[in-house]
């Protein structure tokens, strides 16, 4: 089972390309979960002219809303969301509660757009692939680096064989984060975008986990630091490093090729992406490919908006969401045995 939709496993995202019927406010978006990381996305579909529910248990939340996006309606219990008549649900709530809210929601005929990780084990994640895929609904998870013009464009590199043939990929995420550690460790938080990145630019899964090693730096049995060692097909070896204890944020992709070397700096403001290459001198040469600027979580709303609009297949779909989970429960199973603190 491919990680990415067959369509999406062939050729990067156009992103920029994306229509603009929601512009128009064709389709009604609903939003649970509006704290950390849910208000930007009711900023966003609230731009796009399509946001009408927001639910949130939180008064100051809610108050918040009503201030700044006084044309959405805000409700604080998710039972009586489901009975609003809208047509797509938008779940940004802990990743402990992904799997139930986004059952409950395909149940009630509603097209899902859920925050990583889909659920917190395999089953539940292909049950809930199964019931959009029975239901002809659209189930999408929130990937975010899989519509991110930048790795489109790295994408499209490696695919023209700019890079040669690739060797290595590493990717290094990290920040200073302990808000988080209630609800899930470092992996469950960080590694979807690692995964379904690295399965994205390569057209290709993982062909075996090497190793995980982890530190739970209080001894309080949650890992805060990880280290992942894997393989994709072709001998193209793969490494993930996750830390929730550094306090200068880090989202640093190398991609190693025969010809050239890619660094992706998504902390850069611009720039973001440099292909590196040495002359017959030792020299480097440095260059600096174009891109589009679009912000990738507004271009991620827009392809949601896109595949309920057209009953389309999103690249982040259930199956792709599915499969990252697959790969951080074998992550976690080895983590029990081999890690320098429990998990």
């Amino acid at each position: 089972m491919a990680v990415a939709n067959e369509d999406s496993n062939n050729k990067a995202i156009e992103p920029y390309k994306v229509s603009q019927f929601a512009i128009m406010g064709a389709v009604q978006i609903a939003i649970v979960g509006c704290g950390h990381w849910g208000k930007n996305l009711v900023r966003n579909f609230s731009e796009l002219g399509v946001l009408a529910y927001a639910c949130d248990r939180n008064p100051e939340t809610i108050e918040f809303i009503q201030r700044n996006h006084p044309q959405v309606e805000c409700i604080d219990n998710f039972n009586d969301l489901l009975s609003k008549d809208f047509d797509g649900l938008v779940i940004a709530t802990p990743s402990s509660t992904h799997y139930q809210l986004a059952h409950q929601a395909l149940l009630a005929g509603k097209n899902v757009y859920v925050e990583k990780p889909l659920a917190q084990n395999f089953n539940e994640a292909e049950e809930l692939h199964s019931i959009a895929q029975e239901n002809d609904l659209v189930l999408m998870v929130g990937h975010l680096l899989l519509y991110h013009p930048a790795v489109n464009k790295l994408k499209t590199l490696i695919e023209s064989g700019e890079l040669g043939e690739i060797n290595y990929i590493n990717s290094d995420r990290r920040n200073f984060n302990p808000n988080h550690r209630r609800d899930s460790n470092v992996m469950w938080d960080l590694a979807p975008h690692d995964l379904s990145m690295m399965a994205y630019l390569l057209s290709a899964e993982p062909e075996d986990i090497l190793s995980v090693r982890a530190w739970a730096s209080a001894n309080d049995a949650v890992v805060d630091v990880v280290h992942v060692d894997l393989v994709f097909p072709n001998n193209i070896g793969g490494h993930i490093h996750n830390s929730w204890l550094d306090p200068q944020k880090q989202a640093l992709l190398t991609v190693n090729g025969s010809k050239k070397t890619a660094v992706l700096n998504d902390v850069f403001k611009e720039n973001k992406l440099e292909l590196y290459s040495r002359n017959a001198d030792g020299s480097l040469t440095v260059e600096k490919p174009v891109y589009a600027n679009d912000e990738p979580l507004r271009l991620e709303c827009k392809h949601f908006l896109d595949c309920i609009e057209n009953k389309a297949v999103p690249t982040s779909d259930g199956s792709n969401g599915s499969q990252i989970v697959r790969y951080l429960e074998q992550c976690q199973k080895m983590m029990s045995v081999g890690t320098l603190s429990p998990a």
